[in-house]
Order: structure tokens, then C-alpha cells, then sequence
């Protein structure tokens, strides 16, 4: 895929799907907006700017924030044509019945509410050009309740719905809307977690990210609020 004259976001830059993400569009010719909520960590990971991509330190639970941060992205290159919503996470939590607010709390900010946050600063500029691609990350978990994943899997639902939602919102806008759903990430950290299980028969983040630069580009065209099952062996 050819992503020169194109301008992606970003978000959740610095973690391992985000790096994946960043490398796949960059040596594809894409121009950069790479978000995440430390500059330091982002020029650790990136080196630093130049003219084909820019940091953007927001917290994505911050609407002004998130605010400023696409409007510095868009007086830089002149305007966004895909946003990839990658930044969220995971981690177990007690039985529903003994959910506190703030568990729940925790995991609707990080997974659902950074998007909403996100596609509040892109999307009026997408619907004034007549055209733009947002790919969400939700989760094979969203499918069905799991123990001790209830916050969890409710939250990554969530984007599945706004993704639908938003997807017959702005197809006759020629934007396009679709998520992935993901199982488990082939990264460091869940090697760590689960020792004893095989990695192999999980999803490499540099296949999440071909399926990611897929459904942002023109070659996906036709799809529209599709959540798209990436699931590896497991």
C-alpha cells in the first residue's frame, strides 16, 4: 500500500501494537501524528520529529487536551486522513458483584472513552473534507462475558457499538468506520504474565497492524462497521 500525501494518527504510539502501527505506515510513506502520554517516551521511542511525523503528549482523558493536540497535528500537515485508536488495556478485576466504580471507571476511560475523546477532535475536520478512515481496537473478549473480565469485556463491547454507531453516522460523509477484535497480543508483557502458554498461537502485532493499515485504506472502501475477528491459532 502506497500512504504517500497521507496523514495518520496515532494513538497509544508508544506501546507494542502502536509501534507496530507506526512502522507499517511510515515505511509505507505516510506522514505521522504519533500520540501518547509522554513526550520522553515518545523521542525515546521515535528519536525525533521531522518532517514526517510529530509528537502529539495528551492524555486522552483530557478533551482539551486531545483537543489541542489534533489541532497542532493538523496545522503541521493540514489535515488527518486516518486515525488509528489504539491506545486502551486490559487487566483482570474481581467478580461483577463485587465491581467497584472505580474498576469499572478505570476500564471505560482507558478503552472507550479515549476514543470518544479522539474522534471528537478528528471527525468534524474528516466530515469538512468528505473523506477519512477510523480504525478502533475492541477485543475477541467483547464477544462474551468471561470471569473476572466483566469491566472488561463490557468496556471493549462499547467500542464495537460506537464503531457500528458511528459508522451509519458517517458513511454518506465518505468516512469510513471499523474495528478490529484482537485476542491476545504477542508482546512482552503477556509473555511475562502467562509463562506457561505458547506465544505462537497468538497475534503478532505486526499482523494486527497489516489488517489495521488494511481497513484504513482505500482498498476497504466498501466496509463499513465491520468488527473484523483477529485472533491468530488461539
Amino acid at each position: 500500500m502506497n500512504w504517500e500525501n497521507k496523514v495518520v494518527v496515532v494513538t497509544g504510539a508508544c506501546g507494542n501494537l502502536g509501534q507496530a502501527v507506526a512502522a507499517l505506515f511510515r515505511q509505507a510513506g505516510a506522514s505521522l501524528v504519533l500520540l501518547d502520554l509522554d513526550r520522553q517516551r515518545l523521542e525515546a521511542q521515535y528519536g525525533s520529529e521531522d518532517d514526517r511525523q510529530t509528537f502529539a503528549a495528551a492524555d486522552l482523558l483530557d478533551r482539551a487536551e486531545v483537543a489541542a493536540a489534533f489541532k497542532a497535528a493538523t496545522d503541521r500537515f493540514g489535515r488527518i486522513d486516518v486515525l488509528c485508536n489504539l491506545a486502551g488495556g486490559f487487566r483482570m478485576g474481581p467478580p461483577v458483584h463485587e465491581t467497584t466504580d472505580q474498576d469499572w471507571n478505570f476500564l471505560f476511560d482507558l478503552n472507550a472513552r479515549s476514543v470518544l475523546h479522539a474522534v471528537h477532535a478528528v471527525v468534524p475536520q474528516m466530515i469538512a473534507a468528505g473523506r477519512g478512515a477510523i480504525v478502533n481496537v475492541a477485543a475477541s473478549a467483547a464477544l462474551k462475558g468471561a470471569a473476572g473480565m466483566g469491566a472488561y469485556c463490557a468496556s471493549k463491547d462499547v467500542v464495537i457499538r460506537i464503531t457500528e454507531a458511528m459508522s451509519a453516522e458517517l458513511r454518506d460523509k465518505g468516512i469510513n468506520v471499523n474495528c478490529v477484535l484482537p485476542s491476545i497480543i504477542d508482546t512482552p508483557e503477556n509473555r511475562a504474565a502467562m509463562p506457561a502458554s505458547d506465544p505462537s498461537r497468538w497475534v503478532a502485532p505486526e499482523a494486527l497492524a497489516k489488517v489495521i493499515a488494511f481497513l484504513a485504506s482505500d482498498d476497504a472502501a466498501a466496509i463499513h462497521g465491520a468488527a473484523i475477528p483477529v485472533t491468530g491459532l488461539s
